[in-house]
Order: structure tokens, then C-alpha cells, then sequence
């Protein structure tokens, strides 16, 4: 099988390491189904991989982030002019001290939350802070306002010119009605349901529960507690009923306190994987390692 198309932001929890064990773990039957859900798309590894290898006829992609759908929308509809727009920023960027290009970034940032910008602009502005904030995070305050502080990269990687050209591409498929086989949705995770049916597969990769004291939760203003791990278990039984096929992923509280079984008493009715995974985004590196995390199937 093919994976060629990489996602394109570094992002808390991104799927890329765990893709073997996510398409494994898949229904026997996945080949007889022809709708994808995935409610919370984030930087899409799970999304992509099933697009370019023509898993199914539709894929609804969903997220609350507004912004992060934005520029999924661009990259489908202005590829080029967003590369230029990446390329001039770069450019400023690369030849500034790091004194000089810290103020940039702040200023960006300012821009980014003041909304005073245009889709495009939007769509550079997010770029650009994900390869140059402190470990590519995402995180929104209460107000909703984007608020990593700068990550002192001597050289961050910006963007791949042909990989974005790519998923445009892909973004483009039309089906034998000329419409998109991609539908981009920018909604709650439960606001997806009239999507969902027996002749569905849902992927579920929430904001994680967090497994470090003051953990990352805080991904978008509406942060994700254990109130919404709960709302989505009852989404995601209420789906499960209707006949769709589901996958959900979380982390294992286990790791941190081997008595924790709030996910396994959450979804006791359902199958409980437990997979090994590497994770990176921890600023401190002895932190940095093997975790098992969960795959909760419904078949």
C-alpha cells in the first residue's frame, strides 16, 4: 500500500507511527464500506493514507478548529498561491537573526488571533507558526487565541512544495457526479452524525487524555475533559448502534497511574487494544518514549 502523503503539520498525537497498527486493526469488511468519518481530522496521517489508497467512494474530514479547516479548504482550492505566500515568509524569516525573527513571530501570532486576515493569509499564518512555535503544538486559550510561544529553530523545515501540490490534488477527486469525494466540515464531533450509517467507517482520534500531570489538553478554546471523553463514548455507542463499523484511539492512563481505568470501564462493551507508540511532543526529552496508547473497536 502506498503512503506517499506525509501530513503536512506537526501535531500533538499525529497517527503516522501508528498507521500498521490502525490498518490491521481494520474491519474485515472494510472494503464493502463506502463512507469515512473522521470528526476530529487534525493533521489527517489516518485521512490520507485511506485517500490515497482509494479505501472508500466519500470521506467526510471533520474539526472544531476552524482555522486548522481553513486551510485544508486552501490547499484544495489555492495551492499555489499559499506556496508562494509560505516561500516569501520563509525567505524574511531565514535571513533575520533570532532576536529579529522572535519579534516576527509574535507579530504573525498577533495577526493570526486578530482574524483580521484574509482566508489565504489565515492559511500562511498557520504554516508558519506550526514550524516555527515551540514543538509544533497547537493550543488555544480560553479566548480562543493561538498562544504557543516562539521555538528557537535554527532551521525549520516550512513546508514540502510537492507534497502540498499532492494533497490538493487528492483533495480534488471528484466522484462520477463531478462533486468532491472529500466534504470539509468545520463542526462539534457529534454535529456529524446525519454522515454516520451502517454503511460507515468512523475513526475517532480525539485530544487526548492527558498522561502527564497538566498534560496537553488545551487544543482548541472548548478544552477536552473527561465530561467530553464521556459525551463522546455515549456519541460513539450511539453510532455503533446505528450499524457504522468504529475505530477511536486515546491514551492509556495506565501509563501513569496503573489503577486508572477510566477509559476501560468507558468502553467496557467494546474491544481495548493496547499498541505501542513513541511519542515526541514533551518538552522534556527523558519523557520522550514508548507508551502503549488504545485502539477501541466496536467489531
Amino acid at each position: 500500500m502506498k503512503s506517499s502523503i506525509k501530513p503536512f503539520l506537526k501535531w500533538a498525537g499525529g497517527k503516522t507511527q501508528l498507521l500498521d497498527e490502525i490498518v490491521s486493526d481494520l474491519p474485515e469488511n472494510i472494503k464493502d464500506i463506502k463512507r469515512y468519518v473522521e470528526p476530529f481530522v487534525g493533521a489527517g496521517s489516518v485521512f490520507f493514507y485511506f485517500l490515497e489508497n482509494d479505501y472508500f467512494e466519500e470521506y467526510i474530514i471533520n474539526d472544531i478548529n476552524s482555522k486548522l479547516i481553513n486551510l485544508y479548504e486552501v490547499i484544495r482550492d489555492n495551492p499555489e498561491k499559499l506556496i508562494e505566500e509560505i516561500k516569501k515568509l520563509k525567505n524574511i524569516y531565514l535571513n533575520l537573526e533570532m532576536e529579529e525573527r522572535e519579534k516576527l513571530f509574535y507579530e504573525i501570532r498577533n495577526k493570526f488571533n486578530s482574524l483580521d486576515c484574509n482566508k489565504l493569509q489565515l492559511a500562511t499564518y498557520f504554516i508558519f507558526l506550526n514550524k516555527t512555535c515551540f514543538n509544533g503544538l497547537y493550543r488555544e486559550n480560553s479566548k480562543g487565541e493561538f498562544n504557543v510561544p516562539f521555538g528557537k529553530y535554527k532551521n525549520p523545515s516550512f513546508f514540502d512544495e510537492e507534497l502540498l501540490m499532492n494533497i490538493s490534488k487528492f483533495l480534488n477527486m471528484k466522484n462520477k457526479n463531478g462533486e468532491f469525494k472529500v466534504k470539509i466540515l468545520n463542526k462539534n464531533f457529534y454535529e456529524v452524525d446525519e454522515y454516520i450509517n451502517n454503511n460507515t467507517f468512523v475513526y475517532f482520534d480525539p485530544p487526548y487524555r492527558p498522561v502527564t500531570k497538566g498534560g496537553f489538553t488545551s487544543y482548541n478554546k472548548s478544552s477536552f475533559n473527561d465530561e467530553s471523553q464521556i459525551l463522546l463514548r455515549d456519541f460513539y455507542k450511539e453510532m455503533s448502534d446505528r450499524g457504522a463499523k468504529i475505530m477511536l484511539s486515546n491514551s492509556d492512563p495506565k501509563n501513569l497511574d496503573e489503577n486508572d481505568n477510566f477509559f476501560d470501564d468507558l468502553y467496557s462493551e467494546f474491544n481495548i487494544k493496547r499498541v505501542y507508540a513513541k511519542r515526541n511532543i514533551n518538552s522534556d526529552a527523558s519523557k520522550r518514549g514508548k507508551i502503549t496508547e488504545l485502539l477501541i473497536t466496536n467489531y
